[in-house]
């Protein structure tokens, strides 16, 4: 019989008691002898990463030309077909180059359009390449590069996105389980055949803590994320009364934790959040980086001393 865990698997409090840094080493320490290595790691490279955008403007650039009326869409759409068009090319990510390594938390600090979230749209897939858009440069994964993989990136990266886009009418604990579901609800099933190449205690100890991990995976994420006072709030909206905007914050946070992912890349997570609340995510964040080998980047614009020491390279 399999020795018993250090920590409670019979719910998500109970898995988190002795805290979220316990909880992980615990599921390192657990999983890792049952698939005769570290967890899986990922290592994502940017060379030479330019992105520029042909946009078309008029001369007649003002604040009332930039209103969103109908007189000023439709004349907008005659400025692109119209021989007295100019045509600029922008600089969005110039000649950039940088590495994001398994085990490592990283901070990208820039100033407002200075090409943060477009790098991390990049790396992670998401950035809308479009005819008037040129990329030029390398990223890879592992070493493959990013063109042969690009259906598959979302998969094992993830991207926190700076707004905070959610269903109004469903509470947090609906909509960080309906992540869960939609996501990785099915990952366990996967299970016998990843726990395999331990002896028969490893085995067992480990698919039983991943199947424990997986059921209470919404509670442990609002457990890390100090969202138990409003788990039964709707999320809300400009018309709907709902959670606060540092509560909403932190649940699209939470929710795009959900998945198999061995790479996070969070993008100003510190929006409408005290430097007190970002402190604890991005300390929560480390310890997963660390002990469950995985590449985490946050951008942010100005984060504190305490913050910036918690962290081992800086991205400028």
């Amino acid at each position: 019989m399999p020795a018993t865990p250090a920590i409670s698997l019979e719910s998500g409090e109970s898995m988190l008691a002795k805290g979220p840094e316990e909880l992980n080493r615990f599921m390192a320490s657990t999983l890792e002898p049952a698939i005769s290595s570290e967890m899986p790691q990922l290592e994502v490279r940017y060379k030479n990463l330019s992105v520029t955008a042909d946009i078309t403007i008029t001369e007649d650039v003002t604040a009332k030309s930039e209103l969103p009326t109908l007189f000023n869409t439709v004349a907008k759409a005659f400025a692109r077909v119209s021989p007295m068009r100019r045509v600029v090319r922008k600089e969005i990510i110039k000649n950039a180059s940088g590495v994001f390594k398994p085990g490592t938390i990283t901070l990208v600090l820039g100033q407002p359009g200075s090409g943060k979230s477009a790098l991390m749209k990049m790396l992670s897939g998401q950035f809308p390449v479009e005819s008037n858009i040129t990329v030029e440069g390398e990223i890879t994964y592992n070493g493959v590069a990013q063109n042969e993989i690009i259906k598959c990136v979302p998969q094992f990266v993830e991207y926190v996105p700076q707004t905070d886009r959610h269903f109004a009418t469903l509470t947090t604990r609906e909509t960080l389980e309906y992540a869960h579901t939609f996501v990785g609800g099915g990952l366990v099933e996967k299970g016998a055949e990843t726990f395999a190449k331990g002896s028969v205690e490893e085995n067992l100890a480990a698919l039983e803590a991943a199947k424990a991990y997986y059921k209470n995976y919404p509670d442990i994420v609002i457990g890390q994320l100090g969202l138990q006072d409003c788990e039964n709030t709707v999320i809300g909206n400009a018309l709907v009364r709902g959670v606060s905007g540092g509560e909403r914050k932190r649940v699209t946070t939470g929710e795009m934790e959900f998945g198999m992912k061995y790479v996070s890349l969070m993008d100003e997570i510190s929006t409408g959040l005290d430097s007190a609340a970002t402190y604890d995510i991005i300390c929560t964040q480390r310890n997963i980086a660390k002990t469950l080998h995985k590449a985490v980047a946050i951008s942010l614009l100005q984060p504190a001393p305490e913050l910036a020491s918690t962290s081992s390279p800086l991205v400028a």
